[in-house]
């Protein structure tokens, strides 16, 4: 087994500061939800990157350096007010409070490596070779709000592009992984950026009255989200954390920590993001003809999702990865049905993901002689 940093459980305190991350969620939805197009888009993915690379980096930090003392649960409270003064910027990101954006992300940079140095050991070292570069990204965000068009977005793709970069240019073998704490840990900002989608529902359905009909929306959104929950945490969570504890090699172990969790984790929380957008959009007006750009949010978003998760499973050699590629594809082919009526499109989605999880686990099924779908423990056969 890997020398890893003892197990531990995520802190109430770690949890807290994912709900101020998930804000940024709630940001960007709310942006792209108002101007739906490509500009808009690149946007929301270039922010997303930049916030979500720190964010990893606070889950790596927590991982190896617990908030027990007061001074660390200080620096991580400046940290956490960091990440929301960027959230509250980010609608003027790349305009009025484009310096408050990047001014705030490198407060949240400073304090995260302030943090790792309180570790120690390897994790020190490994620090004092990854904070320069985390800097020089911030430092590029930050530049970017100061100049003109198109060198501003040149330092903004800049700064992702150094970031992935980095996973490269330190050695990994000095970061130590608790697999325990470092999945659950990814799993709870899933499921609470998942919530984002049953927050859209609400708030597309604000003012409309409440019939059978936007009742059955409600609800059909709703099954929208479990099954994003069910993908993901059906037992492939529990099965990812296994096959991560069990890698001895510690640069093996923690390139498989940052391509599953941090690489692979971005295209689902994105798809979160778009598929918000696409029912805020859709559901008060349900029984009409939705508009192209909706009607692609809806399912690019889900379909966005499914793909993220295949890439995970494939990187954890975790069975599943073929029925959420089939699965993508088939939503992504609902798209004309909004366009002919929007819950033609919203139902068909149910169907699919709903055939989906029954055809990956109907074989498990058969074997275990279970009767409930879902209710097993999938053994993790490859695909």
């Amino acid at each position: 087994m890997a020398d890893a940093a003892p197990r531990v459980r995520v802190s109430t305190l770690e949890l807290f500061f994912d709900l101020v991350f998930v804000f940024t969620i709630t940001q960007l939805t709310e942006i792209l939800a108002h101007d739906l197009d490509l500009p808009t888009l690149a946007n929301v993915v270039l922010i997303l990157l930049v916030v979500w690379w720190m964010y990893s980096g606070y889950a790596w930090l927590t991982n190896a350096v617990a908030p027990s003392s007061t001074t660390r649960r200080t620096l991580l409270l400046t940290g956490m007010a960091g990440f929301l003064v960027m959230a509250l910027a980010i609608p003027k990101a790349f305009g009025d409070y484009g310096w408050l954006f990047g001014a705030s992300y490198v407060v949240v940079n400073l304090v995260h490596s302030a943090l790792f140095r309180t570790a120690g050991g390897a994790a020190a070292r490994a620090i004092r070779q990854l904070a320069p570069l985390n800097l020089a990204a911030a430092v590029l965000v930050l530049a970017g709000s100061l100049v003109p068009e198109p060198w501003r977005h040149l330092c903004w793709t800049a700064a992702p592009l150094l970031q992935i970069a980095t996973g490269y240019l330190h050695r990994l073998e000095w970061h130590s992984v608790s697999a325990g704490h470092f999945a659950e840990r990814h799993g709870l900002v899933v499921i609470i950026a998942i919530g984002e989608s049953i927050i859209a529902i609400g708030a597309g359905l604000r003012g409309v009255e409440l019939d059978a009909g936007s009742v059955l929306v409600a609800v059909l959104g709703l099954c929208v989200a479990y099954y994003l929950w069910w993908f993901y945490f059906a037992g492939d969570d529990a099965r990812a954390e296994r096959v991560l504890d069990g890698l001895d090699d510690p640069a093996k172990r923690t390139r498989l920590a940052l391509n599953a969790w941090g690489y692979a984790h971005f295209p689902m929380l994105l798809g979160i993001v778009i598929l918000a957008v696409g029912v805020k959009k859709m559901v008060s007006h349900a029984f009409e003809r939705a508009d192209w750009d909706a009607a692609l949010a809806l399912s690019g978003g889900v379909a966005l999702y499914l793909l993220g998760h295949a890439a995970f499973l494939a990187l954890m050699r975790l069975r599943g990865v073929y029925h959420r590629l089939a699965g993508a594809a088939l939503v992504l082919a609902t798209v004309p049905l909004g366009h002919v009526v929007a819950i033609a499109q919203l139902t068909a989605i149910v169907l699919i993901m709903v055939g989906t999880a029954i055809t990956e686990d109907l074989p498990e099924v058969r074997r275990s002689g279970s009767t409930a779908i879902g209710d097993f423990g999938r053994t993790g056969a490859h695909d």
